[in-house]
């Protein structure tokens, strides 16, 4: 896809938070149609802001989850609960996380983020 450094350290943090799994699920579908879309993907979200050092890896999940519960983005919202258990987030946190979502976005955004975070906070046996 791409052989440059900023693809991949953000390819090393991609796979540090979203696990293997999931990344070599998303690369195997990679086509002609998707390929560059795939590369900004890596090198900007994960390359660009992943990589940066002012903010944790934590926080950013945190961000992350605010974000994606506010679009309503359930397929990348599950995916960002299982990032930020990998990155040490706690259900506690999480859970004021999606708090905050349902004051600051609405609350029917903080229902849908809440129990889909259940649903995935018990399959990792965090709950």
């Amino acid at each position: 896809m791409a052989d440059n450094e900023l693809y991949k350290k953000g390819m090393a943090v991609r796979r540090q938070v979203l696990g293997d799994a999931y990344v070599d699920k998303a690369t195997a579908n990679v086509d002609d149609f998707n390929r560059d879309f795939q590369r900004i993907v890596t090198e900007y979200c994960w390359g660009e802001v992943w990589t940066r050092s002012v903010l944790s890896n934590k926080q950013r999940s945190l961000n992350n989850l605010c974000i994606i519960a506010t679009l309503n983005r359930a397929a990348e919202f599950e995916i960002h609960v299982r990032g930020a258990l990998r990155n040490g987030c706690t259900p506690e946190e999480i859970r004021d996380t999606l708090i905050q979502v349902a004051v600051y976005a609405g609350i029917p955004a903080g229902v849908e983020a809440f129990r889909i975070a259940k649903k995935v906070l018990a399959e990792e046996g965090a709950l």
